[in-house]
């Protein structure tokens, strides 16, 4: 795929209206393709001089080990997403990164960052843009874990996930391919996986929206919005702020 028709492209344009010279950029970051089995971790907390990568296929997910073994999934990211950032410019991986599925992405070395953002300093913008909006989706994720209950949690991750596909072509809003469990969404919801298919079944049960076979389609998309009081201004996907 030409880097100017990936999803990391379509997903920057939601904030800048990329240039031919920052497609061209964008082409180079995309270089060094690698293919990654679901499983096995990419990236592994406590690992040094690591790179970054840019997704273009399949979905991976970061997550913490705690002392007792237990895991926290932070978030999932999907195609378009910048892999591993603070990996790259922190000395040390705080985090692990492993695929769901089978995954292809661009390696970025901390070199490449540094030439592009030197070489084209919108494109840096924009860069600092999907970190800042990754940022503000974990802040969502505390809220969500500290005062949502079960049900809202999960209907406003679904509805977050729909957004984010959407954003970079893969979905739309009656729905979109799903590859999670219901273990890995437990994982990021801290609830258990009987409680997850508790509360899915009750979503279905009320016509918002049902998880099944690895797709989510939304029956109700006000409906949803309403009950979860979903806004979805944290996403900032309301068109590019720099032309």
């Amino acid at each position: 795929m030409n880097a100017s028709h990936s999803p990391f492209a379509r997903k920057l344009g939601a904030f800048v209206a990329l240039s031919k010279k920052e497609h061209l950029t964008l082409d180079r970051l995309h270089g060094r393709r690698k293919v990654f089995p679901a499983g096995k971790d990419m990236v592994h907390q406590g690992q040094t001089n690591q790179a970054a990568y840019i997704l273009a296929s399949g979905w991976v997910c970061s997550y913490k080990i705690l002392a007792d073994g237990t895991r926290q999934i932070v978030d999932f990211q999907i195609p378009g997403d910048f892999l591993g950032l603070r990996s790259v410019l922190f000395r040390t991986s705080d985090h692990n990164i492993e695929p769901v599925t089978k995954v292809e992405a661009s390696e970025v070395l901390v070199r490449d960052l540094l030439e592009t953002f030197s070489e084209t300093p919108r494109l840096a913008t924009a860069v600092l843009w999907a970190a800042s909006r990754d940022e503000a989706m974990v802040v969502e994720h505390l809220v969500s874990i500290g005062r949502r209950d079960a049900k809202e949690r999960t209907a406003h991750f679904l509805l977050e996930l729909s957004a984010r596909l959407k954003l970079v072509g893969l979905g739309s809003l009656s729905g979109y391919d799903c590859p999670l469990s219901q273990y890995l969404l437990a994982d990021t919801l801290g609830l258990s996986a009987v409680h997850v298919n508790r509360v899915l079944r009750e979503l279905r049960e009320d016509g918002l929206v049902t998880f099944q076979h690895g797709h989510v389609e939304i029956h109700d998309l006000d409906g949803l919005v309403e009950f979860a009081h979903f806004d979805k201004t944290y996403l900032d996907h309301d068109g590019p702020l720099l032309r």
